[in-house]
């Protein structure tokens, strides 16, 4: 049986941890923001990866066919989605994939349209490639996230492009059919093509969830992009992929891919994906057990002890979205209070962007031991102002 404890990263080199200083100003916090988790990969991936290592040479190396028919087979498997091998596209990381296809799609000045918050990358890669930003902001209220559909048309009407972030980052919403079905038409109606960010898919904590390409009228139009880095905690391997069943939409992304000489895989990405979907089954279901009962105490603890503090739907990902606008500060103050007084490294909601504002993100993929060492230290600092 998997276990879920905490693992200490300190000293390995990695962002959470040894970042934390960088990032904060301080190094004496628990590290509860960076989107990776402080746990074990599964087993299985471990030693397909210690195998390949006792070989002495680590050279350029071929995506084989088994790592195309493993990513076959997980689709059908996780998401009764048949795709084909001839539509997957190599690649060494989803922000590359959005760099790319924002390069590939579309021209500078043409609108690209996203939901805000949203993954920082979405807004600072339309930034770099000169392309207009476009914004449609999310709307929280009685602790749900839903979508201002006749704001997200008339917005798309000026987009060339939408960026789409399925399962959402940061709020968590794992949309359902309807609401895909319904960005989906309003897309194809008025042309803009879809980037279908869906690295947090394998995440879902209740059901299934839906490739957006999957859907009918999205098939031409639409690029997924996905990794196995978050579900089995592999992400400094740099291996995704990108699903375009569309051949001229596949043939302009092969094309920036080609430009920007992005050849070979990691020799370790490659073994490790093959490994994770043809045997990570088991443990990725004991890892969203342990996901639900974290989100879960996480829930109940601020409902009890800290009610300024409350979590929208969450519906995915080891992500939680807190709202702290009952605390009553803004968001400088707000930062500054959960780094200073709770001794809390997450991140700010004001860097998902304006619509963000007042919310903190907060990282569940850990052991139960540091959740509950950080609400109680949130807790104190909350009594504190309290006083």
């Amino acid at each position: 049986m998997a276990r879920f404890d905490t693992v200490n990263r300190a000293g390995t080199d990695c962002s959470k941890w040894d970042g934390l200083e960088a990032k904060f100003g301080q190094k004496d916090l628990l590290p509860l923001w960076v989107a990776d988790m402080d746990l074990e990969a599964p087993r299985a991936v471990q030693d397909a990866m210690m195998q390949r290592l006792k070989h002495p040479v680590y050279g350029y190396t071929l995506y084989t066919e088994a790592f195309y028919q493993s990513i076959v087979d997980w689709y059908a498997d996780a998401f009764n989605w048949q795709i084909e091998k001839g539509w997957i596209v190599p690649e060494h990381g989803v922000v590359i994939s959005i760099n790319l296809a924002i390069e590939a799609l579309t021209k500078k000045g043409e609108g690209v349209l996203v939901q805000t918050p949203v993954y920082p990358p979405f807004l600072s890669s339309i930034e770099r490639h000169e392309r207009r930003l476009i914004e449609s902001r999310l709307q929280f209220e009685a602790g749900k996230t839903t979508i201002d559909f006749e704001d997200f048309e008339a917005k798309a009407k000026e987009a060339r492009l939408f960026l789409l972030c399925s399962p959402h980052n940061p709020s968590t919403r794992s949309w359902s059919r309807k609401e895909l079905e319904k960005m989906v038409e309003i897309c194809h109606r008025h042309e803009v093509l879809i980037v279908s960010d869906e690295i947090h898919s394998d995440l879902v904590l209740q059901g299934r969830h839906l490739p957006t390409a999957a859907l009918e009228k999205a098939k031409e139009i639409t690029l997924v992009l996905h990794a196995p880095s978050k579900t089995f905690n592999i992400a400094g391997l740099n291996t995704s992929y990108v699903i375009i069943p569309d051949q001229r939409l596949r043939e302009r992304y092969i094309a920036a891919h080609k430009k920007a000489g992005l050849d070979n895989g990691n020799v370790c990405g490659v073994v490790a994906l093959e490994a994770a979907y043809r045997h990570g089954g088991s443990w990725l279901e004991a890892l969203k057990t342990h996901l639900v009962a974290n989100s879960a105490f996480v829930q109940q603890y601020l409902r009890h002890h800290i009610p300024e503090i409350t979590v929208y739907q969450h519906d995915a990902t080891f992500l939680m979205w807190l709202d702290c606008r009952g605390l009553g500060m803004n968001d400088e103050a707000l930062g500054t209070f959960f780094i200073q007084e709770a001794k809390l490294g997450l991140n700010s909601g004001i860097s998902f962007g304006d619509a963000g504002s007042g919310f903190m993100r907060l990282n569940i993929g850990t052991g139960r031991e540091m959740l509950e060492k950080a609400m109680q230290q949130l807790e104190a600092a909350v009594k504190q102002r309290r006083e």
